[in-house]
């Protein structure tokens, strides 16, 4: 498993700096990948004002979390040779006009979708497990399908938007849910259908390559995995290492009885309710498809995959991280905590930085 992180780019004084290019120029100066596996170093993202860093792939959590750890201060590290920081805040709480890279690809999108390119100022937190083929990866697919929204909640960091509260814990995902592909996904059966899917998006012309399938979940066309895409950026790095955890345990639970299959629609309202109230009310529960309180929907998901954690050695960690983000919040939690202490937008931005290194 590998973990992908978007991250904000901000002044010291907590203010969005576009700055992109001129940390990339900075990390091609002195990051080598290694050839043996991917990973490592500092990539860019669609904006000037966000980079993006991915793990090594590793099998043991422990390990996967102190690359997590150890990428964020590498970021950091870089950032700061440009005169800036890294914030892992899934959107900017301040009024923003955000740049695109000097791009030919970023230029495109732009210009064909306008207004949805232009907010596209959003950070997520991506999962990569890997598959032994296509085929397995969609019955990956299908099975994380009534689990994502409740990923989602545990990750949403993004309460704020454009210098407004906007009541949901990630208004990010509203935001990013103005793509034509993106959301949740009908059940795709094998990679045949699968695949045809893909093909009939792209005849259709409303998005510009294969990079542009923002599924929830998807097949990875860089890497022979399952690519989660569902969650915010985590504001605390071991909240990122627990998305891992359980996409690992859901890979491998999709081995076992099948689950039920809801409809679409009922999915995309799941995922508005995750969005909207993330942790701190009721949750839909892909068992019962009834709301439940959010701290019982986040434990049928560690029941579900209890197994397969036990196995990977990793139940006693998830466990007690899961107890910690019960009675700490997530990130939205956290920011909210943070306005009720009186920080307005830049201080909480400085904070968020500050979270963004802990551990």
């Amino acid at each position: 498993m590998g973990v992908e992180e978007e991250f904000l780019l901000v002044t010291p004084e907590g203010r969005p700096e576009p700055v992109a290019t001129t940390v990339l120029r900075h990390a091609s100066a002195v990051e080598q990948s290694s050839p043996d596996e991917p990973g490592g170093d500092l990539e860019k993202e669609f904006k000037q004002e966000q980079i993006e860093t991915s793990t090594p792939p590793r099998a043991d959590l422990t390990e996967l979390a102190a690359e997590i750890r150890a990428g964020r201060a590498r970021a950091d590290a870089l950032a700061r040779r440009a005169g800036a920081r890294i914030a892992a805040l899934a959107a900017a709480p301040q009024v923003v006009e955000s740049t695109v890279l000097p791009d030919r690809r970023a230029y495109a999108i732009r210009a064909e979708f306008g207004r949805t390119a232009q907010d596209q100022l959003t950070c997520g937190c991506h999962v990569h497990v890997s598959i032994d083929d296509p085929d397995e990866g969609v019955r990956i697919l299908d099975h994380l399908r009534p689990w994502n929204a409740v990923l989602l909640a545990l990750s949403g960091n993004s309460p704020s938007w454009q210098g407004s509260a906007t009541g949901y814990a990630s208004y990010r995902s509203q935001v990013w849910g103005r793509w034509p592909t993106a959301g949740p996904t009908a059940p795709f059966g094998d990679a045949a259908g699968y695949r045809s899917v893909v093909d009939e998006l792209l005849r259709t012309g409303a998005i510009l390559d294969e990079g542009m399938v923002y599924f929830d979940a998807r097949l990875s066309s860089r890497y022979p995995t399952v690519e989660v895409r569902v969650a915010d950026v985590c504001l605390d790095a071991e909240d990122a290492a627990l998305q891992a955890a359980l996409v690992r345990g859901l890979a491998e639970a999709a081995m076992g009885e099948p689950m039920r299959q809801p409809r679409t629609e009922l999915l995309r309202a799941a995922t508005w309710r995750a969005a909207r109230s993330g942790l701190t009310g009721d949750l839909v529960s892909p068992l019962t498809g009834t709301p439940l309180p959010a701290a019982e929907v986040v434990g049928q998901l560690v029941e579900h995959v209890r197994p397969a954690l036990a196995a990977a050695g990793d139940l006693e960690w998830v466990e007690r991280h899961v107890a910690t983000v019960l009675r700490r919040g997530n990130g939205a939690i956290q920011q909210l905590g943070w306005r009720a202490q009186g920080a307005d937008d830049d201080e909480v931005v400085r904070r968020a930085v500050d979270r963004t290194l802990a551990g």
